[in-house]
């Protein structure tokens, strides 16, 4: 599934929920259904900086792809890194850089989201984009 289809379907997910109460009880369903990040990957080097709870991100690189595992002491905002997990986790570091981020404003998520919140969704978005570079930069394993 490309990373277009991907944005498409939480789109369309989000489109059945019109109070924003539902829609934030979603992002928490979401955040639970994440699977755990083992301790060894909940190390200082993989927190996000610029977020206002914790967010570990965890990176692997298998056959050109890059997959993510990420986790927060926040449900809000560990629901909202498993929306880009799902949506980045799979890719090349090229498709990751070209994706744009369109469906964070269809779905109204940033205008829903407090500053700091949002501020924390740009960082996590940065890094994924950081590692991504990093990586275009290296030959595959």
């Amino acid at each position: 599934m490309t990373i277009e289809n991907k944005q498409a379907q939480i789109v369309e997910e989000f489109s059945l929920m019109e109070d924003w109460m539902d829609k934030y009880e979603y992002l928490i369903e979401l955040g639970k259904k994440l699977p755990p990040l083992e301790e060894a990957s909940r190390q200082e080097k993989n927190l996000i900086r610029g977020c206002q709870s914790r967010v570990w991100l965890d990176i692997k690189r298998e056959g050109g792809c890059l997959y993510f595992r990420a986790d927060s002491d926040a449900l809000i905002t560990k629901g909202i890194v498993s929306l880009l997990v799902f949506v980045f986790s799979g890719h090349t570091p090229r498709e990751i850089l070209d994706a744009d981020m369109s469906f964070i404003d269809k779905i109204g998520l940033r205008e829903h989201l407090s500053p700091t919140r949002a501020n924390g969704l740009l960082s996590m978005i940065q890094q994924i984009k950081m590692y991504a570079l990093a990586a275009s930069a290296q030959k595959p394993v």
